[in-house]
């Protein structure tokens, strides 16, 4: 894991997370950034916050895909389904269920 080291900068790194964080998350601009934090009280430039997405950013979007859930897979959900249904549900939804996924799998 790579540290993020945020010497030398001028603002904290909290706001410098914040920063990046929205200009991630949301696809926000830039200028967009700028302006928002701006309206919080920050004075700072688009291209303050450009040199930090490319410094930062890479780091901190990994650490965020990293901590997304994983997606399942409809055929492991109607599985789950099937283990939880009582024994008559379990008989024909679930089995039908099951049989429909086998037959056309989600790549």
């Amino acid at each position: 894991m790579v540290l993020l080291s945020y010497r030398r900068h001028r603002f904290p790194p909290p706001i410098i997370q914040h920063a990046i964080w929205l200009y991630l998350r949301f696809t926000l601009s830039y200028r967009d950034v700028e302006d928002l934090l701006g309206e919080r009280g920050l004075e700072l430039s688009y291209e303050r916050v450009r040199r930090w997405a490319l410094e930062f950013g890479p780091v901190i979007a990994r650490r965020l895909r990293r901590r997304r859930p994983r997606p399942s897979t409809p055929a492991a959900l109607i599985r789950g389904m099937a283990e939880v249904a009582p024994p008559l549900a379990r008989a024909g939804v679930a089995q039908a269920a099951l049989r429909a996924a086998a037959c056309c799998p989600v790549p």
